[in-house]
């Protein structure tokens, strides 16, 4: 399944990693690079 993750502060970030962890392919986005 395809991801994406508007926001990649601390709960955007761990939650990515954690689907990403799972096999999902994710893709994260931010205002702050």
């Amino acid at each position: 399944m395809r991801i994406s993750v508007i926001g990649t502060g601390y709960l955007g970030a761990t939650h990515a990693a954690c689907m990403a962890d799972l096999g999902h392919e994710v893709i994260g986005f931010d205002v702050d690079p």
